[in-house]
């Protein structure tokens, strides 16, 4: 096997080539090593002078903008970035203010707040498991597409359920379900419930006044928030307090005029009377005869103010004081007190009303029944529509115009209360012959059942209009004084008759309720009473139904010397009877009783036990 050779020393170019080789590379090292910096062809050229000044400008500039951009942030514009810095870790919780309290004249209480739990969550930070989800709709007594629906509103907060009861809020805390928490709320309770659902109203989830006292009131009952600033952290809970709290102030509590016990009973009654009757709606007005004071405000149908699922605009309403009606017979004894006070008539004046009919413009205004002669309080007494017209058209229309608007038709009553009607009374002028003897007995004006109510003030107040007050008088207003007995505070009105004239109308109410008038059943066990029935054909379009009535009875007890106002009113009766005597009549009788003796009124008649068997026939009223 032959050895291979090694190549000769310069490679395989021979011993020349490498010598070569080695020369150039040695030269090369040595160029370089000799080379200086300076002299690198690069540097060689000069810069130009305006580079280097841009560059040294633009630097300066920088400094510039950043120590303008550092002023305008820490001195300019410092609480804007504060505020905004702030924003991110702290937040303004409010302190609820306890709505103030509405009170009955004696303190007790008709509406007051308590707090109850109310359930919000915070959707981003839920479980988003279908099981857990439907869950907890469960718990809330949701569908889970409405708990959807719900927490589909927003990422950060959504109300779940507010203002729930202690046991369903436990219930659904106590599964810890992710992101749901707890918040405390007032919510209004209403103790007197529908008994007094017209008179105090009610306020909507946010705590503001609706209807009633509660609207009424709003500015007084609501109060003033109170606020605290906290940090939190990103789950919502309180970290830390920063600066200073300011305390809620609570919201004045309202004193009433109205008795929580004639107010209750008045509702019962006014109700009983409804369903006895068969009728369409009822109301009742009670007012104090010396003061003017509301006692009681109640109407039928009702609501339970806390609870106001399918309420109706029916059971909504404050009849009496926004529905209006032509008042009837009840008109009749002011047209007979003001042919007294002007000096025409005496209470023994003989008015002929035979035939019993009576024929003005081609219209015949008619009786019940023929009476022949009768005296003036006897055509109160009866009801007589002739004798009250021939009693009319004696008087000049201005008169009669210038006497409705003083007694307050025609006009707002002046109380501290929403939906109160201001009525209709057309200017004198207007008036024709006919609808001056149509208004006489009540046809061709309206007025509400609280109108007609204050009206009959003047005669159980010795001729004075009263104002009218739904709130607890505190003190006696000038010019009033204080009987010597009960201790009741008086209060001056508003002059329209004479004393003199004002008892004998007293005189002539009180025979409309004995035998031969046209209700006997207004008597009262142990008290005088006095007051005048009505009875109204409906007005259905331009003409009046012949099947459709309002009945209402309005009186004042102990008659000679009053101290209590109470107008009944009952529309549509369908059960047979339809007179004011006999169906509105009773339920005055049933509210004074009661009322005096609440009030603490002795008797001015000796109470006998006694069985009737035929109660006292009564007079059938002209309508």
């Amino acid at each position: 096997m032959s050895k291979l050779r090694r190549p000769a020393a310069g490679g395989y170019g021979g011993t020349g080539g490498g010598a070569r080789g080695g020369a150039r590379g040695g030269a090369r090292g040595n160029v370089l090593r000799g080379v200086e910096y300076a002299s690198s062809p690069l540097l060689a050229s000069k810069t130009p002078p305006w580079r280097s000044k841009l560059l040294v400008a633009f630097v300066g500039a920088s400094f510039c903008v950043l120590l303008g951009r550092a002023v305008y942030v820490q001195i300019i514009d410092a609480p804007f970035f504060l505020r905004q810095g702030e924003a991110r870790y702290a937040r303004t919780l409010e302190l609820p203010a306890s709505r103030g309290r509405i009170l009955d004249r004696n303190g007790l209480i008709l509406a007051a707040s308590v707090p109850v739990p109310s359930l919000w969550a915070i959707p981003k930070d839920m479980d988003s498991d279908p099981a857990v989800r439907a869950q907890l709709a469960k718990s809330l007594g949701f569908k889970p597409k409405e708990l959807e629906a719900r927490i589909g509103e927003s990422q950060n907060f959504v109300w779940l359920r507010r203002q729930v009861d202690e046991q369903l809020a436990a219930q659904v805390l106590a599964h810890k379900f992710k992101g749901v928490h707890q918040v405390r709320e007032y919510k209004r309770q209403y103790p007197e419930g529908e008994a007094a659902a017209h008179v105090v109203g009610f306020t909507n989830i946010e705590d503001r006044g609706q209807e009633g006292v509660e609207l009424a009131f709003q500015d007084e009952l609501l109060g003033h928030v109170g606020s605290r600033r906290v940090i939190k952290d990103r789950l919502g809970r309180v970290v830390e307090d920063i600066g200073d709290s300011t305390a809620p102030e609570d919201g004045e509590d309202i004193a009433l005029s109205i008795d929580s016990k004639v107010q209750f009973f008045a509702y019962q009654r006014v109700r009983d009377a409804v369903i006895e009757n068969k009728a369409k709606a009822g109301s009742v007005v009670v007012l104090d005869a010396r003061t003017g004071e509301v006692l009681a405000l109640a109407n039928y149908p009702s609501y339970k103010p806390d609870d106001r699922r399918n309420l109706s605009g029916a059971q909504l309403r404050n009849r009496a004081l926004t529905d209006i009606f032509e008042p009837g017979s009840t008109m009749k004894p002011f047209i007979a007190g003001w042919a007294m006070e002007s000096g025409r008539v005496t209470p023994e004046t003989p008015i002929q009303t035979a035939p019993g009919r009576l024929t003005i413009g081609g219209s015949t205004i008619s009786d019940a029944h023929p009476h022949g002669v009768l005296t003036v309080a006897q055509v109160i007494q009866k009801s007589s529509n002739v004798g009250t017209v021939k009693l009319a058209m004696q008087m000049q229309p201005r008169e009669m115009w210038e006497l409705f608007s003083a007694v307050g038709f025609g006009q707002r009553p002046q109380i501290d209360f929403p939906g109160a009607v201001t009525g209709r009374l057309r200017p004198y002028k207007s008036w024709r012959p006919i609808e001056q003897a149509t208004m006489s007995y009540g046809y061709g004006l309206s007025a509400s059942l609280f109108q007609l109510a204050r009206a009959y003030t003047v005669f159980a107040h010795d001729g004075e209009l009263l104002p009218s007050s739904i709130q607890k008088l505190p003190e006696a207003p000038q010019g009033a004084e204080r009987d010597g007995t009960q201790g009741v505070m008086q209060t001056a009105g508003v002059r329209v008759l004479s004393p003199k004239t004002a008892r004998a109308v007293r005189e002539m109410l009180f025979m409309v309720t004995q035998a031969g008038g046209t209700a006997p059943k207004a008597q009262t066990m142990g008290y005088t009473v006095g007051g005048k029935t009505g009875t109204a054909y409906k007005q259905e379009g331009k003409s009046y139904s012949q099947k459709k009535y309002r009945a209402w009875f309005v009186g004042m007890s102990p008659a000679m010397d009053p101290r209590i106002v109470v107008a009944v009113m009952v529309d549509e009766p369908t059960a047979g009877k339809y007179f004011g005597g006999d169906v509105a009549a009773p339920v005055f009788s049933a509210v004074v009783q009661q009322t005096l003796r609440t009030l603490g009124v002795p008797p001015d008649l000796e109470v006998k036990p006694q069985i009737v068997s035929h109660p006292l026939p009564a007079e059938e009223e002209s309508f």
